[in-house]
């Protein structure tokens, strides 16, 4: 008897041995598994974009940025873009004092811009486009012609091939982004003879359809498919995005982003301007109207 209680007291001593041998090996597995989580549940997905977004400046860039404001927020429906106007002048103040996170310039940045922190991106190239009333016979004018007809050298459409009468331009008003352009591409700065400043592209064209006599300027991409009115060649070429492009339209000028270096742009802003200066907005700019850059 005291052989079988021996043997069975060791069988019993070793079956207590393999349960806690057992359970040490379940406290450990359950240690690594509270201590090391799977990787792939640490990653925390991107929060979905949301907010404002504000640029504002220049109208002659509203085509292209309703464009591509339209298709961001329909991207992203937790993102609203608002383009307002003002013209570039404004533009470039809203960028400077935070009043708008993008600032919208129809034109290259001044030297003392660039001086007070402000930085241009180029969003794509903006032929400006000489327009006359559908009725004009003139069709083409040089650069040095046109500059005649707004300084008020030359007054007379007879004087140009065209009918006898008195020639009627219209313009922007100062600060704006278009006649900035036009004025130093031209060589009419502080010269120009207005018969009428307007405030907006809309405006000139409007102007220029109900008036046989009449001739201004306006952006390519607000003037493709007006009525009542023309473009007309200068030196023979045309207005167009591949002649902007290639540089052999004279009257060009760019369209521009302005942000203001050192200030971070929100991420609902950042993503709009990056998404904006990609190859991935390209057609919708060129559907607009512009030429883009980034292809």
């Amino acid at each position: 008897m005291n052989m079988k209680k021996r043997i069975l007291a060791l069988c019993m001593a070793g079956l207590m041995a393999v349960g806690v041998l057992a359970g040490c090996s379940n406290n450990g597995d359950g240690a690594d598994n509270t201590g090391s989580p799977d990787p792939s549940q640490s990653q925390s997905q991107p929060a979905d974009l949301s907010g404002s977004v504000t640029t504002l400046g220049s109208t002659s860039m509203d085509s292209v940025m309703n464009t591509l404001a339209e298709q961001f927020g329909l991207d992203n429906p937790g993102v609203t873009v608002s383009v307002e106007g003002g013209g570039s002048s404004a533009g470039v103040e809203a960028a400077s004092n935070g009043t708008a996170d993008i600032g919208l310039a129809s034109r290259a940045l001044k030297d003392e811009e660039k001086e007070q922190g402000l930085v241009e991106t180029v969003l794509a190239l903006d032929g400006i486009a000489i327009i006359v009333n559908a009725d004009n016979g003139v069709a083409d004018l040089t650069v040095e012609q046109i500059a005649s007809i707004f300084t008020g050298e030359v007054t007379n459409w007879s004087e140009l091939g065209g009918s006898d009468l008195e020639i009627a331009c219209y313009g922007r008003e100062a600060g704006s982004g278009t006649r900035d352009g036009f004025e130093s591409i031209t060589g009419t700065e502080d010269t120009c003879v207005l018969d009428q400043e307007l405030t907006s592209t809309g405006a000139v064209i409007e102007a220029v359809r109900s008036n046989p006599n009449a001739i201004g300027y306006a952006s390519l991409s607000a003037v493709e498919g007006q009525e009542g009115i023309k473009a007309i060649t200068v030196g023979g070429v045309e207005c167009s995005e591949a002649t902007v492009l290639d540089g052999t339209y004279q009257i060009q000028r760019p369209f521009v982003l302005v942000t203001k270096e050192g200030v971070d742009l929100t991420p609902a802003a950042q993503a709009f301007f990056d998404w904006a200066t990609s190859a991935a907005a390209a057609d919708l700019i060129r559907s607009a109207g512009a030429v883009p850059v980034a292809e």
